[in-house]
Formats: structure tokens, sequence, C-alpha cells
């Protein structure tokens, strides 16, 4: 079942001003698979432009494809034999219309055959009789910053715009699966921001039997997912597929990864730095600690779906080998329910640089932890500057059907009293929780009505 086209209002936005153009350019599209790149790219094409899925077949193969597609618009293209890439392009610069555009979609499948194809496209983009716009896209990250954004790589600087599709924010969750706002944080504490999830799950009843189907099951079209995200980035998943699993399931500072990887650490900066580039782990350290000089750094997944998959899919797969699913499913409640309340506990903190919390607009909100001024650990789940440095916020995030507040509202006042760091500045207290008809003057209650609409 096909999602109506939701948001991407400014990559709609840039494409349409770049291809408006009167002079021809080259435009990058790249992002991990299922994004919704490929839906992208049809959505601002005319019915005169020349879309091509591209495959892995040998390159003589690709070329009589293309040559093929080109033909849908250009009558009798495709009857020709081209010999080469550059035969093609340059045939295809005399018989286009100015103005049309060429999409290249998984441009990274057609270099792996045709190496020299880039500079090629470099020619083509020089030289001064070009006529096309010509868009190229890939859900291979790296290869596709490589060819970009490598400054010896023949396509560097040519392009006048290099879009990343990135997934969806949490907000849009709600409306393309017709949920309310308590069902739309716990689906997107599954599924993430990627649509293509949201699509494969919304064809069945409920979330239980979507994660039944899709991926708990062996056949299900989800189960082997992460792999395939790892190998179009990496020449080898072994090692990111070990990394992913210790930080998912607790090991997360990088003397912990290496001491159970049996590694120096240093051999992990590089990898750990890649598995952040391409959107699957972020790195945090506490409020008010420098990122660089932080000695509490930890690693954490980024990607709620990388996260359900390394918590229930991976250690179970045995089980799920041999049909074992509804055991599988009901062992994992507790999993469930402990994602669901971490997910929305980062979905508080990305809310804060989105709303008018006691009238005062926010900087991004962090997590801290160490120790109290009474020596004992602490955490405070929420902690933000004001725009205008003259507040400090303190957040508490609670995920359960009925919150104490005033029990709540305590604990959190006994924690900035304990908190260690000194400030001059005005303190405010905030409560995220289920309970969105809850009041109290002391501080505000935020719902996930509040959050799901801020993060938009």
């Amino acid at each position: 079942m096909r999602l109506h086209f939701m948001n991407r209002t400014r990559e709609i936005t840039k494409l349409t001003r770049v291809l408006g153009s009167p002079d021809p350019s080259l435009v990058v599209i790249y992002g991990r698979r299922r994004c919704g790149k490929s839906t992208l790219l049809q959505h601002v094409a005319k019915k005169t432009d020349i879309y091509f899925l591209a495959d892995q077949q040998e390159a003589p193969l690709q070329i009589q494809s293309l040559a093929i597609e080109i033909g849908r618009t250009i009558p009798g293209f495709g009857q020709a034999n081209y010999p080469s890439w550059e035969a093609l392009l340059s045939v295809l610069q005399h018989q286009a219309k100015k103005g049309t555009t060429l999409i290249i979609d998984e441009f990274p499948y057609l270099v792996q055959k045709s190496p020299e194809l880039p500079s090629i496209i470099q020619k083509l983009i020089d030289n001064q009789q070009n006529k096309t716009n010509i868009i190229i896209c890939g859900s291979s990250q790296r290869m596709m910053q490589g060819l970009v954004l490598d400054s010896s790589a023949p396509l560097y600087g040519r392009a006048a715009e290099i879009i990343k599709v990135r997934p969806l924010e949490p907000g849009w969750i709600k409306e393309a699966l017709s949920l309310n706002h308590i069902e739309a944080v716990e689906a997107y504490s599954v599924w993430g921001g990627v649509p293509r999830y949201w699509e494969l799950a919304k064809t069945y009843r409920n979330q239980e039997e979507a994660c039944k189907e899709i991926v708990l099951d062996r056949d299900g079209i989800l189960h082997n997912e992460p792999m395939r995200l790892l190998l179009d980035d990496m020449r080898g998943a072994s090692q990111p597929h070990s990394l992913l699993s210790l930080i998912a399931n607790g090991s997360n500072r990088l003397s912990e990864i290496a001491g159970r990887l049996g590694k120096p650490a240093t051999s992990l900066t590089r990898p750990l730095a890649n598995l952040i580039e391409l959107g699957y782990i972020k790195r945090d350290h506490p409020f008010g600690e420098s990122p660089r000089s932080s000695k509490k750094s930890i690693y954490r997944l980024k990607d709620p779906f990388l996260l359900f998959w390394y918590r229930v899919v991976l250690p179970n797969h045995s089980l799920l080998e041999q049909d074992l699913i509804d055991a599988v499913y009901a062992e994992s409640q507790n999993n469930f329910k402990a994602q669901a309340a971490e997910i929305w506990e980062e979905m508080a903190r990305k809310s804060t640089a989105h709303l008018n919390i006691a009238n005062i607009r926010w900087k991004p909100a962090q997590r801290w932890w160490g120790h109290g001024r009474d020596g004992k650990n602490m955490e405070i789940d929420i902690i933000a500057e004001s725009l205008n440095n003259e507040f400090l916020l303190f957040g508490e995030v609670k995920w359960e059907e009925k919150t104490n507040i005033k029990a709540t509202i305590s604990k959190l006042k006994k924690s900035i009293a304990n908190f260690p760091k000194q400030t001059d500045k005005k303190i405010i207290m905030a409560v995220w929780c289920k309970n969105n008809k809850i009041k109290n003057e002391e501080c505000p209650i935020i719902s996930p009505e509040d959050v799901l609409s801020g993060l938009k």
C-alpha cells in the first residue's frame, strides 16, 4: 500500500529551483535505502524527463537498457546500438530537448561496472553545448559521497545541489499509519522514520502482526535488513555488524566495545566514525562538556529499527529459524516497552528546540550524567539552555500509563539541587509524559501530541 507523498518540502524546493534554471545542472541525491529517494525523483520529474533505475548487469546491457528507456521519450533512440556510455550520452545531447532531465537512480551500480562513467559525465557537464540536467542518485552513501565530495573525484565541485535524503521526522508517522499519539510513539520506536517501513507496516492490522510478518518471520522482507544496509556502504559487514550489536545491547563506552571485541580502542575510532556518518549511531556526551575532550562519551544507536532488530531479532536468530515467532514476540514484550520509553526520551530531547516551553525558545537539549553534589551517580533526562542564554531547562521524561506528577516534580527538584555545575541562570522545569490532560502550576506538562506536533 503506497503512502501519499509526505513532507520533503525542502528537497522539492531545491530540486524545483535547480531544474527550473535556464542553465543545465548536475544534482546529486543520496541516502540510506528505503527513505524515499526514488519516490522523490518521480515526484519532481516531468513527463519529458528520462528516469532510469540502474541494476547490476554488465555495462553493455546497462547501456542498452538506458537507450530503451530514453526511447520512450525520444522515438527511435533505443533502436540504435551504442558501443559505450560516451557514445550514448553524446547522441542524447544532440537529440534531447533543452531542459530535459536525465535521472539515473542507483548510479553506483553503473560505476561498479564502468569506473570511467563519472569522468564521461564530467566532460558532458563541462561542455558548453550540454542541454540536459543530470540527476545521479544512490543508496550507497559512502560511494556517492566519494563521487562528489572527494576533491580527487571527477565530479567534485560540479554539482549545483547535493541533497541527502534522511528518514522522516517522528511527527509524520501518526498521519501515515492513522494512529493516535501514543500509538504513534510506540510505532516510531520500532520503525523509525523510514517511509518504506511505514508502507509495509500499514498493510497489517496492528503493530504485532506487522512485526511478526515482516521482521521476525525468517522470510519477512525486513528480516535481514541491517546486513543489506551495511553491505550498501561497507566492503565487509562483519565488524560494523558486531559494533551495532554490542552498542544496542549495552556496551556504550569505547573501552567496553574494544574489550568485548578484543581489539585496541584506537582501531575502532574510524569504523565508529563511519557508522556515525551513515546515521546509524551517535556519540553522546553530558550537557556542558566538550564533545572533543569529554571522557564520559558514550555510543548509542540512533536508528530505532536497528535498535529493535539488534535487541530482538539477532539474539533470537536460532529460535526464529525454527519458526518460533509467537514465542519470541511474547518473550520480547519487556524489550518493546523499554525501547518505547527509550525512544520517547530521545524524542522529548529532540522536541525541546521545536517547542515554546514556558513561552521560551530553547537550544537543543542533552542528557546529563555524572556525580552529583552528594558524590553519588545521578542522571537528568533533559537539560537545555534558552536561546537568549538567560534560562536553563531541566526535564524529566516518563513513559508509563499514569505518571505521579507531584512525585516526579519532587524528584526533579532534588536532581536540580544536586546538580554539581554552578549556574546563575533562571531555572525552568518541565515533565514529558503520556498524561496529556494534566495541568500543573509549577511546570509545563508536555504530551506525545505536543512532541509529535513539534517534530514535523
